[in-house]
């Protein structure tokens, strides 16, 4: 275990550094917060029906989701890319360390890092600038959505570290990286909160496993699920992560049986 902590102690320190794209993001994701509200007000206004969540629930599901925008499963570490391309891999496999749980602890680095670079500015501005941000509805609400993002975050990493390992049979894994942004953007609920969408997708939208990444917390944060519900839910979340845990230990187990090094 000393060595994988190592591992994720090394890696955050280096991701740390990268202050200037922290710096763009933030910029990039309050913009997008204010378009996105200044979008949803007037659809609030003109609305016809009664909306499963209200307007101030809304605007603080856009803000946490920008502010936690980096929490998505949307990129991966372009180191373990190139090894993988180049086949440097192979160096990883003769030393005494399991692979999985080294390429998991990089990825919880690259989800946590940037997102506790940009999240705690991007509350900042929109609590000091009255951007429409509320506070928790209660400090057990404040709790329960502290332990969801952090189960939010391995969760990520699950879903991250699984991207990684299709690599072994994909190569170039262009297709996967270009398609899984515009997937955990849309089924996360950060272009529309999952409560806005038909009643005929929640069904699916409710079991899916990246709604664990941002909207549950975002619930939890703002009371739509009650805090007599968040066992449940909190439940939902440790269940996928240890799912695609298992299934991605699975995939690494087969790959590294008919891999074939690239390069040299």
């Amino acid at each position: 275990m000393k060595a994988y902590l190592a591992i994720l102690y090394a890696r955050m320190a280096t991701l740390f550094q990268y202050r200037g794209a922290a710096f763009a993001g933030i910029a990039t994701q309050v913009f997008w917060a204010i378009i996105k509200t200044m979008i949803l007000t007037p659809f609030y206004a003109q609305a016809s029906v009664l909306q499963p969540i209200s307007l101030t629930q809304a605007i603080t599901f856009i803000w946490l989701g920008q502010a936690l925008l980096a929490l998505l499963p949307w990129n991966i570490d372009k180191e373990l890319e190139a090894q993988v391309k180049n086949g440097n891999v192979s160096y990883e496999l003769v030393r005494p360390i399991n692979l999985y749980s080294l390429w998991y602890a990089r990825a919880f680095a690259i989800r946590t890092v940037p997102t506790i670079m940009r999240c705690i500015p991007v509350f900042m501005i929109a609590i000091l600038f009255f951007f429409g941000l509320s506070a928790p509805v209660s400090w057990l609400a404040s709790l329960t959505f502290g332990i969801s993002l952090i189960l939010g975050a391995f969760l990520s990493a699950a879903i991250t570290t699984l991207i990684i390992i299709s690599l072994f049979w994909t190569i170039s894994g262009e297709g996967i990286q270009r398609l899984m942004p515009h997937v955990a953007l849309l089924l996360s609920g950060l272009i529309v909160p999952l409560p806005l969408f038909p009643e005929w997708l929640q069904p699916f939208l409710n079991l899916q496993p990246l709604r664990g990444v941002i909207d549950i917390p975002s619930r939890l944060y703002t009371g739509v699920i009650p805090i007599q519900e968040a066992f449940y839910y909190l439940g939902f979340q440790l269940l996928w992560i240890l799912i695609l845990v298992g299934i991605g230990k699975w995939l690494m187990n087969r790959g590294l049986r008919q891999i074939v090094i690239q390069g040299g």
